[in-house]
């Protein structure tokens, strides 16, 4: 689709956004402090609207930004949803890079994640483009395929049981596109990008909910077959609307959208007496239509109505889909233990939770160490709370599902460094 000219943009911005830039080492769970951030109208870099820097933890403060009006995601509509802003990040010893395009919405909350590699000479500075989002710009329809695969019993290459990968490697192009580039993306961020580019952040939670769901199992049912691997390639899946789900490198997510899937993230859908995650395939439902797969507009149109999640997913798939949750997490020391931990709680699982944080608080010296010994106490509470700050989640200063896997997550970062060192 047409890009609109600068001038259109600026006269459609009447409402405002939120952009919260979070700017880390390479590799590496390690913020970087003072990090200087240049904000621009994308196709004006050197107007630069708002300069901010990175704090101890590598964050910047909720910026406020100009949209277009909100009206504008929530009905199909050849008018753009989202304002395009252009960073500048630079930072000493390290490369800078600059991400253009990336995605503002009217009262919505994006999160840009930047990583920067070490200085080196004659390096030539990174530029990433963000592209259209898919419901505002054109890209090839999905081809159908079964929603359950005939696989091979012989437990040599297809998963015997159901689980949540740490990693999925991403094809960035069509699967035979050898030009194109494999990127590792932790699972979780994988869905919280294709969600981001694939549904707007402004919809009702319900319809965000299940499109995720759509989303997981969807990439579930792609890890537990093995199906690119079972054709020879070495990728788990694709960024092609045509094969896969538009997965975007290097662009912003939603706040909205990150918190749904933290919650569901260890779920896929089933129907009865099928082992494999549903291939839960859609289309947007206004300029490509779809029978028996869900429309993402009609999804957002039963949300307003009052429609649940599940709800929404049967709708469209049928009565006979549920929500299952993985037997196994990847790359996780220790499964959430049914319950959250508080002020009065002891035993094993809070001196785990103490020794984490400690160990995350030597990459993150804000976070204050605490002596493990087991008792939840204020100690702890106050810790938790500042982990919960420097890591986007409610100030609860409770280790809750979010806050202990994010926990876990963060641990095992740091602690592959420390190896490494």
């Amino acid at each position: 689709m047409e890009r609109k000219s600068l001038r259109a943009m600026q006269q459609e911005a009447v409402d405002t956004g939120n952009l919260k830039v979070r700017v880390r080492a390479q590799g590496k769970e390690i913020p970087i402090p003072d990090a200087d951030i240049k904000i621009s109208y994308t196709g004006d870099p050197d107007d630069t609207l708002e300069e901010v820097t990175t704090d101890e933890t590598g964050q910047t403060e909720k910026i406020a930004l100009k949209t277009p009006p909100l009206e504008y995601s929530l009905e199909p509509s050849e008018m753009q949803p989202y304002s395009e802003y252009t960073l500048q990040i630079s930072a000493p010893g390290y490369e800078s890079i600059t991400i253009t395009g990336a995605e503002i919405l009217s009262a919505q909350t994006a999160l840009q994640e930047v990583n920067l590699r070490p200085l080196q000479q004659e390096q030539t500075p990174d530029v990433i483009a963000i592209p259209d989002h898919t419901l505002y710009g054109v890209y090839p329809p999905k081809i159908a395929e079964a929603e359950i695969k005939t696989m091979d019993t012989s437990g040599e290459i297809v998963l015997s049981r159901v689980v949540i990968p740490e990693y999925v490697v991403v094809h960035d192009g069509s699967p035979r596109d050898t030009t194109a580039e494999n990127y590792y993306v932790r699972y979780r961020d994988y869905i919280k990008n294709v969600a981001s580019s694939e549904i707007y952040a402004t919809w009702p939670r319900s319809s965000i909910m299940a499109n995720v769901l759509a989303i997981m199992s969807f990439t579930l049912n792609r890890v537990y077959t093995e199906w690119y691997r079972n054709k020879g390639f070495d990728f788990t899946i694709t960024s092609s609307t045509a094969f896969d789900q538009k997965w975007i490198y290097g662009r912003n997510v939603f706040e909205s959208i990150s918190e749904v899937v933290d919650e569901l993230f260890d779920s896929y859908l089933s129907r009865p007496n099928v082992k494999q995650p549903i291939l839960t395939q859609y289309c947007d439902g206004n300029r490509v239509t779809c029978p028996n797969w869900m429309s993402q507009w009609g999804s957002k149109s039963l949300g307003d109505q009052g429609y649940e999640a599940m709800e929404i997913i049967r709708y469209y798939y049928g009565d006979t889909m549920y929500r299952n949750t993985a037997e196994e997490i990847s790359g996780i020391p220790s499964s959430w233990p049914g319950y959250s931990l508080d002020i009065g709680a002891s035993g094993l699982k809070v001196r785990q939770i103490q020794e984490q944080m400690n160990t995350i608080a030597g990459s993150y010296p804000l976070i204050p160490k605490v002596t493990p010994d087991g008792i939840y106490g204020e100690q702890t509470q106050n810790a938790v709370k500042v982990f919960q700050s420097v890591f986007g989640l409610p100030q609860t200063g409770i280790v809750d599902y979010r806050t202990w896997y994010k926990i876990q997550e963060i641990f095992v970062g740091v602690s592959r460094i420390a190896e490494l060192v």
